[in-house]
């Protein structure tokens, strides 16, 4: 007979017993056993897949650590899952896939929804009127208040080019929550994946809907801090290889988004040098020019379990140095890192 080593739940690793198969009333787990097995022996035969042979008496121990490992990340990012789903507060779900290797969930990452700004930043500038419309957009729509065009369309899609900012109604407008100017501030409403690359550059986001044209996808937040505290935190990070600086720039470089430790699912989405997301400066409760929100918005038509990606060169964006977003300012620039994006275009380095 067959026995497989069980580890109960709710139990301590001593409480383990050998049972054969016909105890296991878990079906879901003996398949994922016997996929992960069957997954680790393929790789150390060039992609053969192989069967145990009956006359096998026991696993390799290098299999079972294998399969061991498997099973702990797998309930480590399912856990993860639940949690990110829980913290989010947009329509889309955010799932997470890893079948690639046997790394978890970032282990010093926190999800948040906004911007989280650090001591002394005021990110909400107590903005106390809004516009009279009750049809959006009319004359005095808040676009036309600031002196630019209504940033969508009657489909709710993008209809300004990129460098213009979008300026929607906020808080205080009569209009109501079907406003056609109310795109960004109702959050992602697409389910995205967070999954494993397969070529080196770490996670990455893909969507698992399809998006059309000039859709807005996902915003940008982080912890909103000062340049200068950005450039001592550079420095840091530096050391690491690995961080997720971007400056806002749209009207001066006094603060910068800091997405390393708090961030969303934007934290992520990997650079391209032939990208399907274009970054754009919108204004809502916060007029303050120095302090942005930073939106993401589809170029062309995405296809479901198409990657997401963005040009970290964009105007407003960012120029990374590790394999998720990482924008630094020209004077902070140090290290000349080798893009892995594959594009045709593709410029050989990220900065």
């Amino acid at each position: 007979k067959e026995y497989y080593l069980v580890k109960w739940k709710g139990w301590p690793e001593s409480s383990n017993t050998w049972e054969p198969q016909k105890n296991l009333k878990c079906p879901k787990l003996l398949e994922n056993f016997l996929s992960d097995k069957d997954e680790y022996l393929s790789r150390m035969k060039e992609g053969k897949a192989l069967k145990v042979r009956n006359s096998v008496k026991a696993l390799k121990p290098a299999v079972a650590d294998y399969i061991v490992k498997k099973a702990k990340q797998r309930i480590a990012l399912q856990r993860w899952k639940e949690e990110l789903n829980r913290k989010k507060n947009h329509k889309g779900m955010i799932l997470v896939e890893n079948t690639v290797d046997l790394e978890g969930p970032p282990i010093d990452f926190y999800y948040i929804n906004e911007y989280k700004p650090a001591p002394g930043i005021n990110v909400i500038n107590g903005i106390t009127t809004g516009c009279e419309c009750s049809d959006c957009p009319a004359e005095k729509c808040c676009p036309k208040e600031a002196g630019f065009i209504l940033a969508y369309n009657k489909r709710k899609k993008l209809k300004i080019q990129p460098g213009l900012p979008i300026y929607e109604c906020n808080s205080f407008c009569r209009c109501g929550p079907d406003c056609p100017n109310r795109i960004v501030q109702k959050g992602t409403q697409y389910s995205l994946c967070i999954f494993r690359t397969n070529n080196g550059r770490g996670w990455g986001v893909k969507t698992l809907q399809k998006i059309k044209t000039n859709s807005f996808v996902m915003e940008y937040v982080g912890e909103v801090i000062t340049s200068e505290e950005a450039e001592r935190r550079g420095q840091f990070y530096d050391n690491q290889g690995n961080t997720y600086l971007f400056d806002l720039d749209y009207d001066s470089d006094e603060f910068t988004v800091d997405a390393a430790r708090y961030g969303n699912v934007s934290h992520f989405v990997n650079h391209s040098c032939d990208p399907n997301l274009q970054v754009f400066n919108v204004f809502i409760d916060n007029l303050d020019l120095r302090l942005p929100r930073i939106a993401l918005f589809s170029t062309r038509t995405i296809k479901a379990g198409e990657e997401l990606t963005f040009d970290y060169q964009m105007k407003g964006s960012i120029d990374l140095t590790s394999d998720s977003a990482d924008g630094l300012s020209p004077s902070r620039k140090r290290i000349r890192t080798v893009c892995k994006c594959g594009a045709v275009c593709c410029r050989g380095y990220l900065n």
